[in-house]
């Protein structure tokens, strides 16, 4: 797609077997482009012809065509769209300009039966045209999601204060650590230079000497190993609680959360088919009334060559037949009044939009379901989640009771050897070994405290290095979540900034389009927006609207609130157009659309017209307007015009 702000050069189009067209190829100069001839002479179908190629649904190919191609030469690139009838079916390809045309069909492809345009007079729901391509499911799940991740960002940042707070702390049991351990080692060692000077005094063989040291390490080694077991002990301990705690939580949890029976799922299931059986069915039953509405569109002006070949005998008197207020009906063959026809088609349209509005309806009603349902699902897979959970809490629960009881098994079994050990020592004790055998208990106590020490610096140690390593985040997070936070405002307002932006573009424009086109005693015309209670499926919610004001003066200047039933029919064009104006403005169509197309002005006067086109001109890099010969006139000469298509 070219960049709309680099547009210099014309657009060439070459158009074959499309609407009543036969084949033609049409530049398109950057600014105002009129396309000036009577009925029947294809101005519709080419700019039909350029939606098609820009990437709208809306275009036709010729009735008496297999085959139909538009191709668009602009800013380098080459830009294809084709139609092909299958089996009376017609079906689109090639590379159109855009993926997506949503937003150009709104609020750029302006023709009669444009939705944006036609909204004042159908007195259509003017927020929702303007909201509709604004995903605001999808702003919802992206606020969801962000305020989950500020959560965890919050979560993370606490403990990171909390850490803060804790580090203090570690830093001083570590320096009292390091003077215990410096203590506990000056201690010991003047233990063992008191054994060594009473050990050079002391006569003993040999072989007692050995004895009683190896029944002092044995006793050393079995006082370690029921301090470590102590210590498993009260670890497994505190997990117990802990699980018991998470086990009661987990519990509570379960029966707070109330039953999801499938029953409710299956039948909301088959509410959701229903629904969406039904929407199937309107959405065909309004696919075919746009067909009937356009093909009778293209009647009226002329461009369904094949239908009013047959109709319409060929006697070379073609011009004055088509200025004829009457026209053939289609499916009949008698000649009717024109405009018995329009207004058929009016109550067609109006038929199309309260399908439409239905369609609506049911959209919000089947999105109601699927919410009910996703939370049916949640429900069940939460207590699914907690009740395996509950289970594998209850396992290791049972793995942990069971290694309690080992502990404590073999914490008796080593009082009982310690016991043993110092009934031994006690008997090999005699007047001369006494003392030395008090040091040598002595001893093995300091060596047994200056481990644990040692043992418990090492984790201090550690813990101030985690907690340092961790606080290295801090910034990165807070940097992080005021990021987050910056997002998520943006996206709670982008709603709100899009309304508010709609209705001031509306009540800018409109005010300086009445002031330049100066309709008797018609003051202004604006939108309000306002709250209001609506049905949204079986609830009612607040919901924002856009209510449509019209002021009018009387002969004396006093201003009163007038309908809106009451506007012309060239009042209502101008605001339509304007209305839509507002949303190309809004939506910024002109970023990814350098094109607008307006058709079917004749309810505006000449002058008027050539106003309102030189103010619409401004914003698209291409405007092409078609109309009469006799409106054409109004229009400014240096506008580039197309006669011949």
């Amino acid at each position: 797609m070219a960049e709309t702000s680099s547009l210099e050069n014309p657009a060439t189009f070459r158009v074959t077997n499309v609407g009543g067209i036969d084949e033609t190829t049409v530049d398109i100069t950057p600014g105002v482009t009129v396309l000036t001839g009577r009925n029947a002479t294809n101005r519709t179908s080419f700019l039909r012809s350029i939606m098609g190629v820009l990437g709208s649904d809306g275009v036709s190919l010729k009735g008496d065509a297999e085959e139909g191609r538009i191709e668009l030469a602009l800013g380098g690139e080459e830009y294809v769209r084709t139609l092909t009838r299958t089996n009376g079916t017609v079906t689109a390809g090639g590379n159109p300009y855009l993926d997506d045309a949503e937003l150009a069909d709104l609020f750029a492809f302006l023709l009669e039966s444009n939705e944006a345009r036609q909204a004042v007079a159908m007195d259509s729901d003017l927020r929702e045209l303007i909201m509709r391509p604004v995903d605001t499911a999808e702003i919802q799940a992206e606020i969801r999601e962000c305020e989950r991740e500020k959560s965890r960002i919050d979560d993370e940042l606490a403990e990171l204060e909390s850490l803060k707070d804790e580090l203090p702390e570690l830093e001083e049991e570590r320096t009292q650590l390091e003077a215990d351990v410096e203590a506990k080692r000056e201690m010991l060692a003047a233990k063992e230079a008191e054994i060594e000077s009473l050990d050079a005094n002391v006569d003993e063989t040999r072989e007692e000497k050995r004895e009683l040291e190896s029944r002092l390490e044995d006793l050393r080694d079995k006082r370690a190993a029921l301090e470590r077991t102590r210590s498993d002990i009260d670890l497994q301990q505190k997990s117990i609680e802990s699980l018991t705690t998470e086990r009661r939580e987990l519990e509570a949890e379960l029966d707070d959360l109330p039953e999801a029976p499938m029953g409710e799922y299956d039948e909301l299931d088959r509410e959701i088919t229903r629904l969406r059986e039904r929407t199937e069915r309107l959405e065909s039953e309004v696919s075919n009334l746009q067909d009937v509405v356009q093909f009778n569109e293209e009647l009226l002006d002329g461009t369904e060559n094949a239908i009013a070949d047959v109709l319409q005998p060929d006697d070379g008197v073609v011009t004055d037949e088509l200025v004829d207020d009457t026209v053939v009906c289609w499916t009949c063959g008698s000649e009717v009044d024109t405009e018995r026809i329009t207004d058929t088609l009016d109550q067609l349209r109006e038929v199309r939009q309260e399908k439409l509005e239905t369609i609506r309806e049911l959209e919000s009603d089947l999105e109601e379901l699927r919410d009910e349902q996703r939370d049916l699902q949640d429900r069940q897979r939460r207590r699914d989640r907690i009740e395996r959970k509950l289970g594998d809490i209850e396992d290791e629960l049972d793995q942990r009771n069971e290694r309690l009881t080992d502990l404590r098994e073999k914490r008796d079994r080593l009082s009982g050897d310690i016991d043993e050990l110092e009934a031994e020592v006690e008997a090999l004790e005699d007047e001369e070994f006494g003392d030395i055998l008090d040091l040598h208990k002595e001893a093995n106590q300091l060596e047994f405290e200056l481990g644990r020490l040692e043992s418990d610096l090492d984790d201090v140690t550690d813990r101030i290095a985690t907690v340092e390593d961790r606080l290295t985040e801090e910034r990165q997070l807070a940097e992080k979540r005021e990021a987050v936070q910056e997002q998520l405002t943006d996206l709670r307002t982008r709603i709100d900034r899009i309304e508010a932006e709609s209705i001031e573009q509306f009540n800018d424009h409109m005010d300086a389009v009445l002031d330049i086109l100066g309709y008797a005693n018609l003051e202004r015309i604006w939108i309000e927006r306002v709250e209001r209670a609506v049905r949204e499926g079986r609830r009612t919610a607040e919901q924002t609207a856009f209510e449509l004001h019209v002021v009018r003066s009387t002969d004396t200047g006093a201003t009163y609130e007038d309908t809106v039933d009451h506007l012309s029919e060239s009042e209502r064009e101008v605001t339509g157009l304007v209305f839509a104006l507002a949303g190309y403005l809004v939506h910024e169509v002109y970023e990814t659309v350098p094109f607008m197309l307006l058709d079917s002005l004749e309810a505006i006067d000449s002058e008027r017209l050539a106003d309102l086109v030189t103010y619409m001109a401004e914003y698209p890099t291409f405007l092409v307007v078609a109309l009469l010969p006799e409106d054409a006139e109004a229009l400014d000469d240096a506008y580039a015009r197309v006669t011949d298509i």
